[in-house]
């Protein structure tokens, strides 16, 4: 029903642009926010990156490399590196389906098992490397079944695989468990509906969906790897061109007074760790960038 013109209210003037609402945000202006934040990160991540670099420059060209390319050292990057890239694989499988059970299923116990699940984030890495060398020594619950088959996994690589993938796995597992709460299993069952086999549906689906997170939790188990110390010392026997990771030999260089070559070697880490993270990245976006054509 239309309101005569004589009777309709007046047309008021249009609000000046300065009395337009404004909105309002929680934190402070983007001045603020990210002054801070490249401040913490120069103090806290940068400056000490910085320091370690110019630390090298003691060294000369000949003498940084015998530091970093010596046997010894090479063996104990291959040691770590290898470790640390197969328990990083190994548990992309382990943890997503962990995290699958968790989120799909309800059962009996399923809150303690979840609550399991971030037990290497807590606990001490020095009091799971003496746990695990208890466990899987010869004499141990699990080494003494072992060793009739031949299988020794105390101060071997062996056991510096298993204490890398006993630290690594709750990476992977909370960083694919969001992913999977927000997939909705209406998807799965929409699938379904139009003929797809279980195994379509996970690879057309599901995975999809997932591959994002899953690299995320591979490169931070392999990071994580990578840096270990206090769980692997303990069951790996520590022995020279066989069980020895680069970060004993940076603390027995440190030991030596010679913090030069600890510095150098932990440069080299640095880069090989930030390359491999960049590489993850880069395929990161890639996938993405093909998943939204």
């Amino acid at each position: 029903m239309s309101v005569p013109a004589a009777f309709a209210p007046p047309a008021g003037p249009a609000a000046p642009a300065s009395f337009r609402p404004v909105r309002r945000r929680v934190l402070p202006g983007i001045g603020l926010t990210l002054g801070f934040t490249v401040a913490y990160l120069g103090l806290i991540i940068l400056l000490p990156l910085a320091a370690t670099v110019v630390k090298t420059t003691d060294l000369t060209w000949a003498e940084f490399a015998a530091a970093v390319w010596s046997p010894r050292v090479i063996a104990s990057y291959q040691l770590t590196f290898g470790a640390a890239l197969l328990a990083a694989l190994a548990n992309v499988p382990c943890g997503l389906v962990l995290a699958w059970v968790l989120v799909r299923y309800e059962f009996p116990g399923r809150r303690f098992i979840d609550g399991l699940v971030d037990l290497p984030f807590a606990l001490p890495t020095a009091v799971a490397g003496i746990a695990l060398t208890a466990v899987y020594a010869k004499n141990g619950w699990l080494g003494q079944l072992l060793e009739p088959f031949g299988i020794v996994v105390a101060y071997t690589p062996l056991g510096v695989w298993v204490a890398l993938t006993f630290i690594g796995l709750p990476f992977v597992v909370r960083t694919v468990q969001p992913i999977l709460e927000e997939l909705e299993p209406e998807l799965e069952e929409a699938s379904a509906t139009l003929g797809a086999s279980r195994l379509q549906t996970i690879r057309r689906v599901v995975v999809p969906a997932l591959i994002p997170s899953i690299m995320t939790g591979f490169a931070l188990a392999f990071a994580r790897g990578v840096g270990e110390y206090g769980s692997v010392v303990f069951i790996s026997g520590n022995m020279p061109m066989k069980t020895e990771i680069t970060s004993l030999l940076i603390i027995t260089k440190l030991e030596q007074y010679d913090y030069a070559g600890a510095t150098a070697l932990a440069v080299v880490m640095l880069l090989v760790s930030f390359v491999l993270l960049l590489l993850i990245q880069l395929a990161q976006r890639c996938f993405a960038a093909a998943r939204h054509r």
